[in-house]
């Protein structure tokens, strides 16, 4: 890794002054140039070179460079939440490829410090992952990496039971997660908030689940505002590029950089593509100029990806979009889309009562069957952590079904298929519709 040159911090400079001119407010950007197997390193990491070594991460780096190397994907930039914010360049990238990402960083940054799901977040997470990474590797050396790296093997498996709901509550603590007091002041989806207060694990345990816990609640906003981040950044890259950064002979350049990001096989549907149009629909909506900007930031500042869909996406959108032929089937676009974006486009799942010893959960139905190896492998990581049977209610074919791991054992039970409309479809509680 390198720092700037004399010609790129002079852009940076150039970039940065234009965005906060347009009403841009994001902290200090710190870059450094890296080449493309730098880059795909960090990213395997998820933006922090300082993480704790873990073989999920070699994987997903041998997945980022294989397809860097048959020209299936590359990373162009890459943006971590972190005050300054830091940023990574791709050595390789031509100059105007520089002033875009540059450009498109400015928007990730304002959306980072202004968007209110981000608002609990640590803003010295590069330390904070340093310390994170310290830790692990102290106690793989003591208690030895195999032990150490299945038991992150067994809570990354359920590092989506957490409770974006409960952030809020981490506003102004240490860290990330919302704090724990007691068994009853743990929200009924932050499960893993429930494994620390109550499963028998030795310290050593407790610590890494701690600190994996709270990376989850760190990286739980950028799961739930993909399509509104991409979105917001591709905007402000478009806007800035457009209006004064690029000379006459960077135009065919840029035109061609910014329709690959907006394509791709989702079509409409890739977040860069549907976030952006999904801003340009609510300005022009608004008029355009200062008082449609206004709303702009509105949006920009209280929304997640759900409730933006559900609020902007609209028939009009949906038609204009080619994103179906009828009402019903634009209509039927878009709850396929929103059942995609809730919590993330993960299952809900939260703890309800259950027999002594024994944890309890309810899957919160929202149209989608939970994947049931997934089901399976995710209950025996959580039995074995906890120490006793965990049951999960949910529903297969129409069916109630009861899944229980009691000492490591799997078993499922069906209760009578449920009955439906006219249309086929049951509410969100199992009862006819």
């Amino acid at each position: 890794m390198s720092a700037l040159s004399p010609e790129l911090t002079s852009l940076q400079e150039e970039v940065e002054s234009l965005a906060r001119g347009r009403g841009l407010q994001f902290p200090e950007v710190v870059y450094e140039v890296v080449d493309h197997r730098q880059l795909n390193e960090i990213a395997a990491l998820g933006g922090f070179p300082v993480r704790y070594p873990y073989w999920r991460f070699g994987m997903e780096y041998d997945r980022l460079i294989k397809g860097h190397t048959y020209g299936l994907q590359r990373i162009y930039e890459l943006v971590v939440n972190t005050r300054p914010v830091v940023a990574y360049l791709l050595s390789q990238n031509s100059a105007v490829e520089q002033k875009l990402v540059m450009a498109h960083v400015c928007g990730h940054a304002d959306f980072f410090a202004n968007n209110a799901w981000f608002s609990h977040t640590d803003g010295n997470m590069m330390d904070g992952m340093a310390s994170h990474g310290a830790r692990i590797r102290a106690l793989s050396d003591r208690h030895g990496m195999e032990v150490v790296e299945s038991f992150i093997d067994r809570v990354h498996s359920l590092d989506n039971l957490v409770d974006h709901g409960a952030m809020a509550r981490a506003r102004g603590q240490h860290g990330n997660a919302p704090p724990l007091g007691s068994a009853r002041g743990v929200s009924e989806r932050d499960i893993l908030g429930r494994l620390l207060l109550d499963a028998p694990l030795a310290d050593w345990e407790q610590e890494v689940l701690s600190i994996l816990r709270d990376e989850a609640y760190y990286f739980l906003p950028q799961m739930l505002t993909k399509v509104m981040n991409e979105g917001w950044a591709s905007f402000w890259h478009s806007r800035l590029m457009t209006s004064s950064l690029l000379c006459d002979a960077e135009v065919v350049d840029y035109a061609d950089q910014h329709s690959g990001a907006m394509g791709g096989s989702d079509g409409p549907m890739n977040p860069y593509k549907l976030g952006l149009e999904l801003f340009r629909s609510i300005e022009k909506a608004h008029g355009g100029g200062e008082a449609a900007l206004a709303k702009l930031f509105d949006v920009r500042a209280v929304h997640n990806d759900l409730t933006f869909v559900e609020n902007f996406m609209d028939d009009d959108f949906c038609r204009h979009h080619k994103l179906g032929k009828t009402q019903e089937d634009r209509a039927m676009a878009r709850e396929q889309l929103l059942s995609s974006l809730t919590n993330g486009g993960q299952p809900l799942i939260r703890m309800c009562e259950g027999g002594d010893g024994e944890l309890s959960l309810e899957h919160c139905w929202s149209g989608q069957e939970l994947q049931m190896a997934a089901a399976d492998d995710t209950l025996k990581n959580l039995a074995a952590l906890w120490g006793g049977p965990v049951r999960l209610h949910t529903r297969l074919e129409n069916r109630p079904l009861l899944i229980s791991c009691v000492q490591g054992e799997l078993s499922r039970e069906f209760g009578d298929l449920l009955e439906t409309d006219a249309g086929g479809h049951l509410d969100d509680h199992g009862e006819a519709a």
